[in-house]
């Protein structure tokens, strides 16, 4: 028996590990722990170092992003906030024009209405005219006729009957204007 003492009698323990086998199992331990230390531990560590970089780049690729979404945040809130200036500056304007197109409609409408009170005044003068002389011709010939048989002469001549028309009515326009004045 190998290393083990056994006592008289005694039958080995089957517990107990033989010298062979202890030394057999640290052989085999080392050769294992070696193998597994030069191949398995370094592609290992090689993962490892690969999955860290590419975390880090990852990482580093969006706070990249980040910032450049930051940046076109920032560019198109400028953007709109110009937008709203302009849209503001053009109602704006379109306001002004509004008004200044009113404004000139109104001058427009007044100086037409002016021109149509300014026809309509020289039309009535002239209905005026128009409606004195043609009275003036009726007024003269009865006037004339009536003072023919007033006077018991004729008054046929258009010489003499002009200036008894003219005479009379400018009586008439005398009284006329002196009880005017009166009033």
């Amino acid at each position: 028996m190998d290393w083990m003492i056994v006592a008289a009698g005694e039958e080995p323990n089957p517990l107990a590990p033989h010298l062979v086998e202890i030394v057999l199992s640290l052989v085999v331990f080392g050769l294992l722990y070696l193998a597994v230390r030069k191949w398995v531990v370094p592609n290992f560590e090689k993962t490892f170092a690969d999955r860290t970089s590419a975390i880090e780049g990852g990482l580093k690729a969006a706070e990249t992003k980040q910032a450049e979404a930051d940046a076109k945040l920032a560019e198109l809130e400028q953007r709109l906030s110009e937008a709203r200036h302009e849209a503001a500056r053009i109602r704006e304007d379109a306001r002004e024009q509004g008004a200044a197109i009113v404004a000139e409609m109104r001058e427009q409408a007044q100086a037409e209405s002016a021109r149509i009170v300014e026809h309509a005044h020289s039309q009535i003068q002239a209905e005026r005219l128009q409606a004195v002389t043609s009275l003036r011709t009726e007024v003269g010939a009865l006037a004339t006729s009536l003072a023919g048989r007033i006077v018991g002469e004729s008054l046929e001549d258009d010489a003499r009957q002009s200036r008894v028309v003219e005479r009379f009515l400018a009586d008439l326009e005398t009284e006329g204007s002196s009880t005017n004045g009166a009033r």
